[in-house]
């Protein structure tokens, strides 16, 4: 069974292209990773444009240090597979890193791949004109649904056979629901399709994408114990300098309560980490979705650490995981109508605010959250979340 529509963001196949792309860095990637003086450098170099709190640190450790990631990271899952669109998000993009964005949210599956090589052109084309620096930005990207490259026209079954079967990549048991995998060679293979669309060495942070769908149709023991193959995947990709953490990126997994099909323990995640790479883990970060009205992160005891039960936010504080929130305008849909109460926690950004603007500072001043993510197409959506960088961003009591 393949995934319902065709080309769609949860499309399932590659191309045998890109699903058989050597992993030797190719001389034409952009060298180098986010890292600590890079990122503090962005910040000066914003300087007073940027209000306190809009900066925050995400631990990283090693030769990376202490990233500086601003407040608000720019999405690009939304939007049809067309060249008008690839030219919004570029520009959108690198106005964006102009003012004080420095955190890019992406996955493989995303458009069918045009949004990560979106995020290429624009950071060639903005390292190439001086606007950012390399070890400034930080890139993310996922995998976990299969992507289907949008330049290929060919059939998906014989495709899937030939391509991921056949290679050894991922068997029929580890495809499930005709759209996911957690292979240890496809995670891997993935990260070689986002280094090449992307034209980076380095992948800053990698996501394993939303692991908790494969609950609904194979058992916890077997989803779990592949979730630890996928971690020991990404340590190793961490080993070989391919990316320089890695995180799991989730839309049920630490929403739903211990009951829930859905529900993972972060707890037991960071076990698996600690087990495979001690103290030193890259599992560093976690994404899942908050929002005005998807508040269970903050709110709901849906996780246990050391015997006692805690929100999402909490919980990865006390294990040492930083948090960015995703969906944190649900997908636009907070932009009117607004919550009264949401909009009321929000004067300091004065009386012309918008509904969008109050929804997505509420997301940024929530305590734990490191960043709000919000896909931005156009120039009028840009300037109008990045005006937040001005007002401070405290996190609230």
């Amino acid at each position: 069974m393949i995934c319902s529509g065709s080309k769609t963001q949860f499309c399932c196949y590659s191309t045998a292209a890109a699903a058989n792309f050597p992993s030797s860095p190719a001389a034409s990637y952009i060298p180098g990773r986010a890292d600590a003086e890079g990122t503090a450098a962005y910040a000066r170099k914003i300087g007073s444009a940027a209000a306190p709190g809009h900066f925050r640190s995400l631990r990283i450790g090693g030769s990376v240090g202490d990233l500086v990631v601003s407040s608000i990271g720019m999405g690009t899952f939304g939007g049809p597979d067309t060249d008008a669109v690839d030219r919004e998000y570029i520009e959108s993009l690198t106005r964006g890193l102009s003012v004080g964005i420095n955190l890019i949210d992406c996955a493989s599956n995303y458009r069918n791949m045009r949004s990560e090589l979106a995020v290429g052109k624009c950071l060639s084309m903005a390292i190439k004109q001086g606007i950012i620096n390399r070890n400034e930005v930080i890139v993310c990207s996922k995998a976990g649904f299969l992507s289907f490259d949008y330049r290929e026209d060919i059939d998906p079954y014989t495709y899937i056979d030939n391509t991921y079967i056949h290679t050894n990549l991922f068997t029929r048991e580890e495809f499930v629901g005709g759209c996911h995998c957690l292979s240890p060679n496809f995670l891997k293979n993935q990260v070689e399709i986002t280094r090449r669309n992307m034209g980076l060495d380095v992948i800053d942070i990698y996501f394993v994408h939303n692991p908790e769908i494969q609950l609904n149709i194979v058992s916890k023991n077997t989803v779990y114990n592949r979730i630890k193959a996928a971690f020991r995947a990404m340590e190793e990709c961490c080993d070989a300098g391919k990316i320089s953490a890695y995180g799991v990126a989730t839309w049920s997994a630490f929403r739903v309560n211990q009951s829930g099909k859905q529900f993972v323990p972060l707890e037991e995640l960071v076990n698996y980490a600690r087990e495979i790479a001690g103290e030193n883990h890259h599992f560093k970060i976690v994404q899942a979705p908050f929002n005005g009205k998807l508040q269970e992160a903050a709110n709901q005891p849906t996780q246990t650490v050391r015997g006692k039960r805690m929100p999402l936010l909490h919980a990865a504080h006390h294990l040492g995981l930083s948090v960015i929130a995703s969906s944190s305008l649900d997908q636009g849909h907070l932009c009117k109508n607004l919550n009264p109460d949401i909009r009321n926690k929000c004067p300091e950004i004065g009386e012309q605010r918008t509904d969008g603007q109050c929804a997505l500072q509420f997301v940024r001043t929530t305590p734990g959250v490191l960043s709000a993510l919000v896909c931005m197409k156009s120039g009028i959506h840009v300037e109008e979340n990045a005006a937040l960088i001005r007002v401070p961003a405290a996190a609230r009591s």
